[in-house]
């Protein structure tokens, strides 16, 4: 085989399958790349076993062929080669990597063992701008739980309704739901992603402008997008009727500037003690809103921040932490904070953006 490459589109190619590639001790194969280059392109391959990909990089090509590699190594050399082309050639038991000012060697490795990335049998598709679907995931995947004792909580979400696809995440202590108005949604079946399978599929697909192509069939998703594929294991289970425990009236708001809130929740979590608790005190009645943390080893904290308040005064723990995560997936630059009585959550949404919801449960006293 021999093919030569722009570098920086081999580069991109070669670190987004670096990242997928498996750190498992007992199968060393998962941590290589293997490069086939066909007639008129070089294609990557890479997998962990829960996340495959496949990169597509177009190249002036004198053979074909086939080859593994160590991912890590090839990933190092490439960024490192300041050429703005180079040349990838096989040379019996090596890979020959050349470019105007290197010539490096690197010992390959047997490929019968490498696994292949499915390609899946279609069920189902659709299809949205890769950076909606990319910002669906951004904005809720942080609030599935980090432990996989129920793999439908430790999982995003994605069902859709009428021209909207819906990406949620839970932990059971939160929620975030982003919507995402989609031109024209085909109907398909709702799905559970590994969340620890998103920060792969994130990397993978950023910095791509077209649209992403998802297909789905048991137990599989596949995404594709210009010279990207990529597949990841779904997880099997029930998501919980989240919709139930949303709630449906509410008796205080308060709405103020975003920034005001995270610099107050900043100030305020110097101060939180081990649970990351704040008490968040709503008094429309004397048109003050305040935040109260404290700590036995360092000391006790109370700001009060500017809102516009309505309804009953209320007061009610939260964990700091939890509040903080969800206004990165705030667009606005005002939120609304709703309250439905004392000990019932709360939602977060921006005031001129109602296509994020997040609700998190209040803390004991």
């Amino acid at each position: 085989m021999k093919i030569e490459c722009v570098k920086e589109k081999l580069q991109n190619a070669v670190s987004k399958a670096e990242k997928v590639t498996g750190k498992n001790l007992t199968l060393p194969v998962l941590s290589n790349i293997s490069l086939e280059v066909t007639k008129d392109a070089l294609v990557l391959r890479a997998t962990n076993l829960d996340v495959g990909v496949e990169l597509t990089v177009p190249g002036k090509v004198t053979t074909t062929g086939t080859v593994v590699v160590p991912g890590n190594i090839l990933q190092s050399l490439i960024q490192n080669i300041t050429d703005s082309k180079v040349e990838l050639e096989l040379a019996e038991n090596t890979l020959l990597v050349s470019s105007k000012n290197t010539s490096t060697t690197i010992k390959t490795v047997p490929g019968e063992d490498f696994p292949s990335i499915p390609k899946i049998a279609m069920r189902e598709s659709f299809s949205m701008p890769v950076e909606d679907f990319l910002n669906g995931v951004r904005s809720v995947w942080y609030a599935a739980s980090v432990s996989s004792m129920k793999p439908e909580l430790s999982s995003v979400f994605i069902t859709h309704e009428e021209d909207q696809v819906i990406f949620v995440a839970t932990d059971s202590f939160r929620l975030a739901e982003k919507k995402v108005r989609v031109k024209k949604v085909q109907q398909f079946s709702d799905v559970l992603i590994p969340v620890k399978n998103i920060v792969d599929l994130t990397k993978i697909l950023d910095g791509s402008l077209d649209d992403v192509f998802v297909q789905i069939s048991e137990g599989q998703i596949a995404l594709q997008t210009e010279g990207v594929y990529v597949t990841s294991r779904l997880v099997e289970g029930n998501f919980p009727d989240y919709n139930q425990i949303i709630p449906k009236e509410t008796k205080t708001t308060a709405t103020l500037l975003k920034q005001d809130l995270i610099t107050s929740l900043k100030t305020a979590n110097i101060f939180s003690d081990k649970f990351n608790k704040i008490t968040f005190h709503i008094e429309p009645s004397n048109k003050k809103l305040y935040f109260e943390t404290k700590n036995s080893d360092v000391g006790e904290n109370t700001t009060i921040t500017n809102a516009s308040l309505e309804g009953d005064d209320i007061s009610l723990n939260f964990n700091n932490k939890y509040v903080v995560d969800s206004l990165q997936s705030v667009a606005a630059d005002s939120v609304t904070l709703l309250f439905s009585g004392e000990g019932k959550p709360m939602l977060i949404q921006g005031s001129s953006d109602k296509t994020f919801l997040y609700l998190a449960m209040p803390m004991s006293a």
